[in-house]
């Protein structure tokens, strides 16, 4: 299946298109507020707004290079869509020859977890090729284009509550309950947030601000331009609510899909002609836990509240609908129990910003950005590794402000992997790193030398391509 670009959408799972609920129409009124002045709740160094992946990363970076760091949370935990979200099935940090090349914080956060809160190949079979073996870990989310990579699933209260050390060892500071609702301008630059609390409207100060959103929230409302476009077949623009189920045998489940494969897809029919949006379940860091990823919804704007508050109703009402379904035809699922819905909807995509420097399908090529702060692993064996340039976080024109995470400067086609959980640790490390490095020199983020934050991400652990070590 060819994309526009000339890509290919290698991850086929299936996206659900339905009719959209009508969204509210503009009543044409307004309500004013009276000018007011903001309490400052603080100052800092660095400024991370969102918790998620990204900004985890970042307030740790940033932290442990002795900036003075605050990190602004909405719910009451870190970790974002891969705690808050379910999504934690954690995507490939393995090259396709099994090389690890997402490391730093990601290698360390994983190896922090308790063995018994991760599920996933041994490091003796990443870049395993033979059949069998990838056969049994491609059911298991862990194998693609018969090729076993490191793709963990993990317990997402361990990953909450690891996440929470790293960042208070750290040295960072946590605000949650705090959801960022504007940036602070000074003189065209963003040098803080304000946000909404439980104490009301609050602002911080800070000399570099993170904008770990993940929809791009901030710099947006800073004026800094993005793109929204997105590959129609793709799941990269999809969003639903996750949920999992307890009391299930999923190894007796994985054996009845695997050794009657037509009984299989009689079940999913059957599901289809039920209740129209039915979806396959996913394994968990345990056997007795089923994880749902979907079904995913297309044709939706993370941006419009209407939307969102849909997605949450439907996907709600769909996994009940799912339970009552798995119970009655599906081996393993007979004792099923609702166990959990995600307290935070699934998101993939909602803004992309326009950066120094962009992302592009072009670029899958092997070359090594001048700038590099990360590699990712291919979406292919076909493709190389691909170079993550610091210019992708970094916007256009607006100064005091670095755009990690899933909202980063790239294309539609690229986004399908740089969105992904490794890549937002990979990108939201890098930029912890140059928001310290700016604020202690004073500078803007965009005129951090690039050699500078390597060397600090060097020696944080990041994995670097050999050849750009000596580069400017």
């Amino acid at each position: 299946m060819e994309t526009k670009d000339g890509g290919r959408l290698i991850f086929q799972s299936e996206v659900f298109r339905t009719e959209r609920g009508p969204r509210r129409p503009p009543t044409g009124k307004v309500v004013r507020e009276a000018a007011r002045e903001v309490p400052v709740h603080a100052e800092c160094d660095v400024l991370v707004v969102g918790g998620g992946p990204a900004g985890t990363a970042a307030a740790v970076a940033a932290g442990r290079l002795g900036a003075r760091t605050l990190l602004l949370e909405r719910h009451n935990h870190l970790g974002g869509l891969s705690t808050g979200g379910l999504v934690i099935w954690i995507d490939r940090m393995t090259d396709w020859n099994g090389n690890r090349v997402i490391r730093g914080f990601a290698e360390e956060y994983l190896d922090r977890l308790p063995k018994d809160a991760v599920a996933g190949p041994p490091p003796a079979l990443w870049g395993a090729r033979d059949a069998a073996t990838a056969a049994w870990w491609a059911a298991r989310t862990a194998a693609f284009h018969g090729i076993v990579t490191h793709s963990p699933t993990c317990d997402p209260e361990w990953m909450k509550a690891t996440a929470l050390a790293m960042v208070l060892e750290a040295g960072a500071d946590v605000l949650f309950h705090a959801w960022g609702a504007e940036p602070v301008l000074i003189d065209g630059a963003v040098r803080g947030a304000v946000f909404e609390s439980k104490q009301g409207r609050r602002a911080v100060l800070a000399k570099v601000v993170v904008d770990a959103t993940g929809d791009g929230d901030l710099y947006a409302r800073a004026g800094a331009a993005s793109d929204s476009d997105t590959d129609e077949r793709d799941i990269h623009h999809c969003i639903n609510t996750s949920w999992m189920f307890a009391h299930v045998d999923m190894p007796r489940f994985l054996a009845w899909r695997a050794e009657k494969p037509s009984e299989f897809s009689a079940f999913l029919a059957r599901g289809k002609a039920e209740i129209g949006l039915f979806d396959k379940a996913f394994v968990s860091w345990r056997d007795d836990v089923a994880l749902f990823m979907g079904p995913r919804l297309a044709g939706y704007d993370a941006t419009q509240v209407d939307d969102l508050s849909e997605i949450e109703i439907r996907s709600h009402r769909l996994m009940l609908e799912h339970l009552r379904i798995y119970r009655r035809d599906a081996p393993g699922f007979e004792t099923a129990s609702l166990m959990l819905s995600a307290p935070q909807i699934g998101v993939r995509h909602a803004r992309r910003l326009r950066g120094a420097t962009s992302v592009t399908r072009e670029m899958w090529d092997g070359r090594v950005h001048a700038d590099e702060i990360g590699v990712s692993p291919s979406l292919a064996p076909k493709f190389a590794n691909v170079s993550v340039p610091y210019g992708a976080l970094v916007p256009e024109r607006l100064d005091g402000l670095l755009a990690p995470g899933r909202h980063l400067a790239c294309d539609a086609t690229s986004h399908s992997f740089l969105r992904e959980i490794p890549q937002c640790w990979l990108t939201g490390q890098a930029a912890g790193v140059a928001a310290a490095l700016a604020a202690d020199a004073g500078i803007e983020p965009r005129a951090v030398a690039p050699r500078a934050i390597r060397a600090a991400l060097r020696r944080q652990g990041a994995h670097l391509q050999a050849d750009v070590h000596a580069a400017a």
